[in-house]
């Protein structure tokens, strides 16, 4: 543990650290407000990353007291495609690097995430030559929103057991044909309060963890330009994936003013308490193994 290194800028961050970026994986976590920043970061390092990039807005303090591997970068996380716009940069910055990116308030689980690092994992998903693993987007939220009005408890946190769907993604400037080995993802709290919910919002699949490569670019509805890693599975057997759990949906159905007056629960006969642990998820077929034993 010690002082984090911190930046005023994303472009005193390039300009200084661009080593840092050549030794991944790295983690992006976007800070959006002052909610549970210091869980997510502690999180994310004992998945095993080598290095954390944290994006702080203004009005939030710069997260302290952690490992060097740890750097804070002031940014405006609330402008428009502000999330596209910094990864697509990192992306130019660092080529042939794997990157994750989160937000504040949510938690990345994969398979055996107990025992095996996230390098372990993309070793092996390198070797299945892929360059992207699609993550779930698995909303958290507390138990009580009385006790807990902002919808987030780690202790007592929550998720849907069931209600989530899949239908097939198509391709406007293809006939709309289907597009091969891509489907949008549906479920959770955005499923279930769906008319506070703008249309481009609903998806709960992120190609969350990716292989920057020169070209490569993110689109802000979470899709990159190169279609494969827009992908499930691979072309031969199933592949891995992983899932990110999230109190981001939760908090912002409660800020919203029209959901806000509606909404006095979020758990429902299909909710249970989250346990933290990889195998429940793996229970619910909220991610898959694939060939990865």
């Amino acid at each position: 543990m010690g002082n984090i290194l911190k930046f005023d800028t994303l472009n005193s961050f390039l300009r200084l650290s661009k080593r840092r970026l050549a030794q991944g994986p790295i983690a992006l976590i976007f800070v959006e407000d002052d909610i549970e920043i210091r869980s997510t970061i502690a999180h994310h390092l004992m998945r095993g990353f080598r290095s954390i990039l944290v994006f702080v807005p203004k009005g939030i303090a710069h997260p302290d007291g952690f490992a060097p591997e740890v750097h804070s970068i002031r940014y405006d996380t609330h402008s428009e495609e502000a999330v596209t716009c910094a990864i697509n940069r990192i992306i130019l910055w660092a080529p042939d690097t794997w990157m994750y990116y989160c937000y504040n308030a949510e938690y990345l689980f994969y398979p055996f995430c107990e025992t095996r690092s996230i390098r372990e994992l993309l070793a092996f998903n390198t070797q299945e030559e892929r360059a992207a693993m699609l993550t779930y987007t698995i909303d958290l939220y507390a138990a009580d929103l009385s006790q807990n009005p902002n919808a987030v408890c780690t202790q007592t946190a929550q998720i849907d057991s069931s209600g989530y769907y899949a239908q097939t993604r198509v391709d406007p400037d293809n006939h709309n044909f289907p597009k091969e080995r891509q489907l949008d993802f549906f479920g959770g709290l955005r499923w279930r309060f769906d008319q506070y919910v703008p249309n481009a919002q609903r998806k709960i699949d992120r190609v969350g963890l990716f292989k920057s490569k020169p070209g490569l670019q993110l689109h802000p509805d979470d899709t990159f330009n190169e279609p494969e890693y827009n992908t499930y599975t691979g072309r031969w057997h199933n592949s891995p994936s992983a899932a990110i759990l999230s109190f981001r949906a939760a908090k912002a159905l409660l800020i919203n003013a029209a959901s806000c007056a509606a909404i006095d629960r979020f758990d429902w006969p299909h909710s249970v308490p989250f346990k933290w642990h990889s195998e429940q998820l793996l229970a619910l077929g909220l991610m898959e193994t694939g060939q990865w034993f």
